[in-house]
């Protein structure tokens, strides 16, 4: 049963890893395929009940893998919550730059990158989980990343090209800066998700309608591209 995980392990020039579940069974699996496992539970544990409520435990049950294991591929819990904010960042960065930019006159651009952050931002609500999470300390975790800071430069330096392309074909005003117009793009895409349910309860609105989703999605690429248009 095991034999082809063996193999593919070998080929990969490593030894495959004999790891004991959470029911004490032992099974052979690839470390690459059983890291993927693990951070793919541990983004829905912490982005539902955040660092000190996340278990350990659970996610070695989830995974069919063991706390020990766990612990010798990421150390701890802290460090494993940091790993997993580092993916979620990751991912997001990676797609963005998949969406060709460059190859999209400025308004163009503009406008299909904000639809990209709402879209996503709708998509991945433990995505918001996680960073709403992380602000309520303050960034602490985020502060030990080595990889972070980096990952986010592009970002800036994507919407700051659109930008520039922008005012010199005299299409949007000058004078914005790239970081603050990348928070208001931000703030607009993730309240969507982050105040859902009060916002929805309170003013009686469907927002999970297509035609809400669709309108609100409107409003705020038109909300963006208005206020950076010339």
């Amino acid at each position: 049963m095991n034999q082809p995980v063996q193999k593919t392990a070998a080929r990969r020039g490593r030894p495959p890893r004999v790891e004991v579940s959470a029911d004490g069974e032992s099974r052979t699996n690839d470390p690459e395929r059983t890291m993927a496992d693990i951070l793919e539970v541990a983004t829905a544990e912490f982005a539902a009940k955040g660092l000190a409520g996340a278990r350990i435990d659970e996610i070695a049950a989830a995974t069919r893998t063991s706390k020990r294991m766990i612990y010798y591929y990421f150390e701890s819990k802290e460090k494993l919550y940091i790993r997993v904010l580092e993916q979620a960042y990751q991912r997001i960065r990676r797609i963005e730059t998949e969406l060709h930019l460059e190859d999209l006159p400025p308004e163009a651009a503009l406008r299909t990158l904000v639809g990209f952050t709402v879209d996503y931002q709708r998509s991945n609500p433990d995505f918001i989980r996680l960073v709403m999470n992380e602000n309520i300390h303050h960034g602490e975790y985020l502060a030990q990343s080595q990889a972070i800071q980096a990952l986010n430069v592009p970002a800036i330096t994507t919407l700051e090209q659109v930008y520039r392309r922008g005012v010199v074909d005299g299409v949007f005003r000058a004078g914005l800066d790239p970081v603050d117009l990348h928070q208001s793009i931000s703030a607009l895409s993730v309240f969507n998700v982050s105040n859902h349910a009060t916002f929805s309860l309170i003013f009686k609105r469907d927002l999970d309608s297509a035609a809400a989703v669709a309108a609100r999605r409107e409003s705020i690429v038109e909300m963006v591209v208005r206020f950076v248009r010339r």
